[in-house]
C-alpha cells in the first residue's frame, strides 16, 4: 500500500474543526444568495478571492462575515451535516466541531432552538454519514459574549455539548482575561480547551495553561521557541491541536517549509492534526496527513500514531474512542 493509499484508509478524528469555517464553498455560496443583505460574495470567483487572506486579522474579519450568514436553524443544521459529509470522504469517524453560538443568536436563532439543532443535527450525521459528533462552544475573543457563550454551554448544554473554548484574536486579548469564564465551565463539569500561540508565543500557551487550565491548545506553534513549555506540555500530556494548513493560509507561518511541525513532534509534545477551517483554507484531513509526511518523512507507522492520538485526547465515549483505535490497528497491520 502507497503511503497516498495508507493515509485514505487510516480512520481519523479531529478535534480542532470550526463549524462556519468547514463549510465548503458550494454551501457558502448557497448561504450567501439565501441571504443576500450580507458581505459575502456570491460569485465563485469573487468567493475565491474574499478567501485570499493577507494576515490573520483579515481572515477573522472574513470569518465573521460568513459568521452572519447563519440566521437559522436550517442554516445551523445545513453546516452541520455539511462537515460530517465532508469529514466522512476522508475517513473521520469521529469530530469535536466548534460553534461559537453567540453569533448566531446574534443574528436571531434562539439559544434553545439552536440547541435543540445541533442536537437534532448530530444524530443525523451519525445516521447518515457515520460520523460522530460532539460540540465545543468557543468565546469569540474580540467580538464580546463571553457570559453568553458560557451561560448557552452551561444551561442549554445540548446533547453532545463536551467543552467550552476559546478562539479569535490573541493580541489584545490575553487568555489570563477568559479565566472565570474557564472556571464556570470547570464547575459545570465541562472539559476545557483554549486556542494560544497561533499568531503569538509561547506566553499566550503558558497562560492559557497555567490561568485557564486548559486541557488542549488550538494550534500552540508558538510553543516552538520553550524547551520548558514542550517539555511541560509532554509531561502533563497536554496536545495541541496542530493545523499546518490553516497557518499557511492565515500567514501565521511564511511557507510549509517553515511551519515547526517537525520541531513540534520531536520535542515529545502530544501532537494532533486538524484541518481548522477546511472550507475557507482548501484542505482536508487527507491532506493534513499529507503535509506532515513531506515534513516530518512519516511512515505508516508514524502516520498511524497521529491519527490514534487524535483519538487518545478526543473527548469521545470510550466505546467509541476503542472502537476507532481498533480500526486503526487493523489499516496498520494490512498495510
Amino acid at each position: 500500500m502507497t503511503i497516498p493509499a495508507f493515509i485514505a484508509a487510516l480512520p481519523k478524528a479531529e478535534l480542532h474543526l470550526h463549524l462556519v469555517g468547514s463549510a465548503s464553498p458550494e454551501t457558502v455560496l448557497t448561504l450567501a444568495r439565501r441571504h443576500p443583505d450580507g458581505a459575502v460574495p456570491t460569485d465563485p470567483a469573487e468567493l475565491e478571492r474574499f478567501y485570499e487572506f493577507v494576515d490573520f486579522p483579515h481572515f477573522i474579519d472574513n470569518y465573521a462575515k460568513v459568521d452572519e450568514l447563519v440566521r437559522t436553524g436550517e442554516d445551523v443544521r445545513e453546516l452541520v451535516l455539511g462537515a460530517a459529509r465532508d469529514a466522512a470522504k476522508c475517513q473521520v469517524r469521529y469530530a469535536e466541531i466548534t460553534v461559537t453560538p453567540v453569533m448566531h443568536i446574534r443574528k436571531g436563532v434562539a439559544p434553545e432552538e439552536l440547541g435543540e439543532t445541533l442536537a437534532a443535527a448530530r444524530t443525523e450525521a451519525a445516521q447518515v454519514h457515520g460520523v460522530e459528533l460532539n460540540y465545543i462552544y468557543d468565546i469569540p475573543a474580540g467580538f464580546g459574549g463571553t457570559e453568553e457563550t458560557v451561560d448557552f454551554a452551561v444551561r442549554v448544554r445540548p446533547e453532545g455539548t463536551v467543552a467550552l473554548g476559546l478562539a479569535g484574536l490573541e493580541d489584545d486579548y490575553p487568555r489570563a482575561g477568559f479565566a472565570d469564564a474557564f472556571a464556570a465551565a470547570r464547575d459545570a463539569g465541562l472539559h476545557v480547551v483554549a486556542h494560544a500561540g497561533e499568531t503569538t508565543g509561547p506566553d499566550e500557551v503558558w497562560a492559557a495553561v497555567r490561568e485557564l487550565r486548559a486541557e488542549r491548545i488550538g494550534h500552540g506553534i508558538g510553543s516552538v521557541t520553550d524547551p520548558e513549555l514542550l517539555d511541560h506540555l509532554a509531561r502533563n500530556g497536554i496536545p495541541l491541536e496542530v493545523c499546518p494548513m490553516s497557518n499557511l493560509r492565515t500567514r501565521a507561518t511564511e511557507s510549509l517549509e517553515a511551519h515547526p511541525l517537525p520541531r513540534l513532534l520531536a520535542s515529545g509534545a502530544p501532537i494532533t492534526l486538524s484541518t481548522d477551517d477546511p472550507g475557507m483554507f482548501h484542505t482536508d484531513l487527507d491532506t493534513e496527513y499529507t503535509v506532515a509526511v513531506r515534513l516530518c518523512e512519516l511512515d505508516e507507522a508514524g502516520l498511524a500514531e497521529l491519527a490514534r492520538n487524535s483519538i487518545r485526547y478526543s473527548y469521545a465515549a470510550p466505546e467509541i474512542a476503542e472502537r476507532i483505535l481498533a480500526e486503526i490497528d487493523s489499516v496498520l497491520a494490512s498495510a
